[in-house]
């Protein structure tokens, strides 16, 4: 009797082959689809806005939305919003992002608040923001000694960054204000 493996195992080079949106996590293809929600685009588009604004001056830093990080050959992720200083590469992110924000969808919150929460520590990027857009909530974790700590609930606050190479800062009123009933 034989033995085979029920999932098959993948690599970057599987990946660039792929149509439609996927993410690659240690070898397992995972699909992003459906397409997210209108609110869902619109809050994304909001930090990206605040974030970018913030970091206006400087020549280092990029923020950007849905863009490959390369972490090895079996794992490409694309978060929904990445601050990045100092890239080299401008194929796909080959650097630690400085700031990951994942903003939740039903079909992500698992993959978004377990297994990227612990990859994203591991790989020890400095803060991650998980935002629920039903909620008008962002939830804020730093990176400290290797682990993250939960900076807090933000709905109306504005959170500066300390540790970003640019001075970055979200104001999450301006996030949300325009979806409060």
């Amino acid at each position: 009797m034989t033995t085979e493996k029920a999932i098959e195992y993948y690599t970057y080079d599987d990946y660039l082959l792929w149509e439609g949106k996927w993410e690659l996590f240690k070898g397992i293809p995972l699909a992003m689809t459906p397409s997210p929600t209108i609110n869902h685009q619109a809050i994304a588009a909001n930090i990206l806005f605040e974030l970018k604004k913030s970091i206006a001056g400087c020549e280092n830093c990029l923020v950007i939305a849905e863009q490959d990080w390369k972490i090895g050959n079996d794992t490409v992720l694309k978060p929904d919003i990445v601050l990045i200083c100092d890239e080299p590469n401008d194929q796909y992110i080959t650097k630690t992002p400085e700031i990951i924000v994942e903003v939740i969808s039903k079909s992500s919150a698992k993959r978004d608040e377990v297994f990227k929460f612990e990859l994203y520590e591991s790989e020890r990027v400095p803060y991650y923001i998980i935002v629920y857009p039903d909620e008008y909530k962002a939830k804020l974790y730093r990176l400290i000694n290797g682990k993250y700590s939960k900076q807090g609930d933000f709905f109306t606050e504005i959170y500066s960054f300390e540790k970003t190479t640019c001075q970055a800062k979200i104001n999450f009123d301006n996030v949300f204000k325009q979806f409060r009933k």
